[in-house]
């Protein structure tokens, strides 16, 4: 067990903190991958021969740091590479670390469904399971030449050897991924337009305050909306101006809404995602002279700084939208 998946349990409104994080792991290992908006990834090879104790051990030091200095526990999952790690990652609880054993990776895999598989889409995983094949544990047994009729040669290939606990993916550093997203999930599956309209105003709404928050603007903006099948459509749309703007934020996503022309589409999550950040000095705003727009940018300044003060419940994010 040399990898570790941590998934810090903090609130949104502090996302800014991951990058330090990110420091209490490069404690203990150079090499951490960042996942964005609250997780990461980090390899111990190295630590566990430096500070002779393995990942379990070490996952239990960076819970209490991260506990001790910034207010944050965090759940952990160890495995022997990164795909074990994530998928460990799923099964743990705050304060204990899920762990597979090396040895144990088909033992571990054997009963979760095919769809629980990085990099099994719907569409895979329907055909796995007409032909029976709805466990890892089955897709393990088959043989190599079935899955590559059903799925491809190299994608039954690299599918046989994941479900045998093949990990061969890697740690790769890298900075603070430059996006923040904000999904919003139905009780039932949902097919009113304006409860998705809804959506889109709250999560677009949130995602301003964020960015605003760190000082931050952003180019593009993705939606993604997952339907009650576990399908998905994702489409994205580059901004007029880098913007923090709750309002211009919106109404991209209307557009993005608009265009993929859903008819009864039955909605599980609305999913907005802000990339392309840069430092919000460094944007220009193109003066538009709209006493309606200059008005509702004020506005937004005035409830940020009565979130600061009060809390971010003091004006709930994606009100102050048109």
């Amino acid at each position: 067990m040399t990898i570790l998946c941590v998934r810090f349990q903090m609130p949104p409104a502090r996302e800014a903190a991951l990058p330090e994080l990110l420091g209490l792991l490069e404690e203990f290992t150079p090499v951490v991958e960042a996942l964005p908006p609250d997780g990461a990834l980090a390899d111990l090879r190295g630590a566990e021969r430096y500070f002779g104790r393995d990942a379990v051990e070490l996952a239990s030091v960076i819970r209490v740091r991260a506990l001790a200095l910034y207010g944050v526990d965090c759940v952990i999952g160890a495995g022997p590479g990164p795909m074990l790690a994530r998928m460990a990652l799923r099964d743990a609880r705050p304060g204990l670390t899920r762990a597979v054993p090396g040895g144990e990776e088909c033992a571990f895999l054997a009963g979760k469904p095919v769809a629980a598989l990085p990099g099994v889409g719907a569409a895979t995983a329907r055909t796995l399971c007409e032909y029976g094949l709805d466990t890892l544990g089955r897709v393990a047994a088959a043989p190599l030449s079935t899955l590559q009729r059903l799925v491809g040669a190299r994608a039954g290939r690299e599918l046989h050897e994941k479900a045998l606990g093949v990990d061969r993916g890697r740690v790769v550093p890298n900075g603070v991924s430059r996006s923040l997203a904000a999904d919003r999930s139905f009780d039932r599956d949902e097919l009113d337009p304006d409860r998705h309209r809804r959506a889109l105003l709250s999560a677009a709404g949130e995602l301003g305050v964020r960015l605003r928050a760190v000082g931050k603007v952003c180019r593009s903006l993705t939606l993604t909306v997952r339907y009650a099948d576990r399908s998905a459509t994702t489409r994205s749309r580059t901004l007029k101006e880098p913007t923090a703007h709750s309002a211009a934020l919106t109404r991209t996503a209307y557009d993005l809404y608009e265009a993929l022309g859903l008819q009864r589409a039955r909605v599980r999550t609305i999913a907005l995602r802000a990339e392309g950040l840069a430092p919000a000095e460094q944007a220009s705003h193109q003066l538009t002279f709209d006493p309606v727009d200059e008005k509702v940018r004020r506005i937004e300044e005035v409830a940020d700084r009565a979130r600061a003060k009060f809390g971010p419940r003091a004006v709930m994010p994606g009100s102050l939208a048109a």
